[in-house]
């Protein structure tokens, strides 16, 4: 084995101008699909982050078993009674990797300056629970440059009045911080009701869709306005860790059933539509990317080695003559051919990490699709796909040795030996 290793690298140094090619090759392949790959997972834990804390999805949201889709139709059938939120909370609230229990109550209506009105879309929410759902949305690094103190929008458990508007909505309206407006919606028995609310901070929603017409008001306003009093439309559920999401929503669900409580649990990633969307997208052109890079991969493996073999078939005539078996032939070119991908897959890593570095600290920012924000670029390192793509290649890589290899292990010693 150690003599085949040898004469592996003595073959590849043979032709150093067609190895180090080949090797390019295959080094800004495997560097272009690691990098890809880091980038397609900075962009999954941003869009996890957003979508948990930066919608206040939560990680987990429990409805009354209905209230998704007959609930549309009769809002009022289907809600949580003001007895549910609390037996149920305190059941949730007692395992261990619960964070947060929060009741939700959604609504929508007119809202006016008294010169103007424009529809809104709200959330009623418990003033508390908003601080704790989007703290998660920062970095550390953004949370200690001060960055969350500006995205608190700072709704007050004492005045239930004050609300918070996204951007788009408080520009339309031209109102400023601590100004007045008025409110119109139904309650759940279909009657108008109406209220006058203060401007807290404006928030940016992230979404160019909602950003002009998104609010965050009070639980207790909610209710007063819906007349639901103590009732809620779904319990926002909070972790301390994102991969306890699937775990914990079975174990609830089972807990709740045996407490005869028929209510269904939702992830944050199956009420995400935008999430999804976005990792559906990139699977597949990560998938694109990475045929492409393979099949070049493979060419130019099998290439390079159709070539050595045909300049080297007198040598393979020699070290028949000289006893070596056919399947001796056929291991010395495919362990040339393992070499040359693996040497060409580490040099790949060690650019992927220079290029990750480099990316990492420019600085770059651009702004996504459907959002009204720049965001950092920034490319993680994907493990996992990182060694799948390294065996792979590597795998792959050698068997494209294989073909030339066994032809010219097939042809008669004298014919070898007088190959021109």
């Amino acid at each position: 084995m150690k003599n085949m290793i040898k004469l592996a690298l003595r073959g590849l140094l043979r032709n150093r101008h067609r190895s180090l090619v080949t090797l390019l090759a295959i080094a800004f392949g495997f560097s272009a699909i690691a990098l890809f790959a880091g980038y397609t997972h900075n962009v999954y834990d941003g869009l996890g982050r957003q979508s948990i804390h930066g919608e206040m999805l939560g990680h987990l949201t429990l409805y009354k078993k209905g209230m998704r889709m007959e609930g549309k139709l009769d809002p009022e059938r289907y809600l949580l009674t003001a007895k549910e939120v609390a037996d149920i909370s305190k059941l949730i609230a007692a395992e261990e990797h619960v964070k947060l229990v929060a009741p939700r109550l959604g609504m929508s209506g007119l809202v006016s300056n008294g010169r103007a009105s424009t529809i809104f879309i709200a959330e009623g929410i418990e003033p508390d629970a908003v601080t704790k759902l989007r703290e998660g949305s920062l970095t550390e690094n953004e949370r200690k440059s001060g960055m969350f103190d500006s995205m608190r929008m700072r709704l007050d458990n004492d005045r239930p009045e004050v609300v918070s508007l996204s951007d788009g909505l408080v520009e339309m309206l031209h109102l400023k911080e601590g100004e007045q407006a008025q409110v119109l919606v139904n309650t759940l028995s279909g009657q108008a009701n109406a209220a006058d609310v203060t401007l807290a901070k404006s928030f940016n929603t992230g979404n160019a869709g909602s950003n002009d017409k998104f609010a965050f008001v009070s639980l207790a306003l909610a209710r007063t306005l819906l007349d639901a009093e103590g009732r809620a439309q779904r319990l926002t559920i909070l972790l301390d860790a994102t991969s306890q999401t699937e775990p914990m929503r079975d174990r609830l669900q089972a807990k709740l059933k045996a407490a005869g409580f028929d209510v269904e649990i939702m992830t944050w990633q199956e009420l995400s539509d935008f999430y999804n969307q976005v990792h559906g997208m990139f699977d597949m052109i990560f998938g694109f990317i990475f045929s492409i890079v393979l099949t070049v991969v493979v060419m130019s493996v099998a290439n390079s080695m159709g070539m050595t073999v045909i300049e080297r078939t007198r040598e393979i005539g020699t070290l028949r003559a000289i006893g070596l078996k056919r399947s001796g032939v056929i291991r010395l070119f495919t362990m040339e051919s393992m070499l040359l991908t693996l040497i060409g897959c580490v040099t790949g890593l060690v650019i992927s990490f220079l290029v990750r570095w480099g990316v990492n600290v420019a600085n770059i920012t651009y702004v996504p699709p459907n959002s009204v924000s720049p965001v950092p670029l920034l490319v993680d390192l994907d493990v996992g796909r990182t060694i799948f793509t390294f065996i792979l290649m590597g795998v792959v890589g050698t068997l494209a040795a294989y073909m030339p290899a066994k032809r010219a292990a097939q042809k008669d010693i004298i014919d070898a030996l007088g190959h021109v």
